[in-house]
């Protein structure tokens, strides 16, 4: 059986972001609830992988040039998982790029994502964009 940290590793580590997003889908639940932060410029709650996709996803690949996140470390504990390292990017109208601090948590059950939680220094981020 697939640990919840296999399942997590596998949306941030494949060999392109198109097999991260292939590997995120697998996972998710239907109904998934995705909550950027407050003060992020995503910011707000998202439910399903459609709504994720429209309001997130294209948003980072149309306004943003590499906006990436590279991950320090994973920590496991019961049906959570964090994981946590710096975002990067560079942003398009500004030409600007920025590295912020950032932690994702996960929370699963049956092999199923069911939520999703952002944690970032929104200031270096903003920054870039004005």
């Amino acid at each position: 059986m697939i640990s919840n940290l296999d399942i997590i590793n596998s949306t941030y580590e494949g060999e392109t972001a198109e097999e991260n997003g292939k590997s995120l889908q697998k996972y998710l639940s239907k109904n998934i609830t995705w909550k950027e932060a407050d003060g992020f410029p995503l910011a707000g709650v998202y439910i399903g992988f459609e709504e994720i996709s429209k309001k997130v996803f294209k948003r980072l690949s149309t306004e943003w040039t590499d906006f990436r996140f590279v991950v320090e470390r994973y920590v496991a504990a019961d049906n959570r998982v964090f994981a946590y390292g710096t975002y990067y990017g560079t942003y398009n109208e500004t030409g600007r790029t920025f590295n912020a601090r950032v932690a994702h948590l996960w929370t699963l059950e049956n092999n199923k994502i069911l939520s999703f939680e952002q944690f970032v220094d929104s200031v270096p981020v903003m920054a870039t964009m004005q």
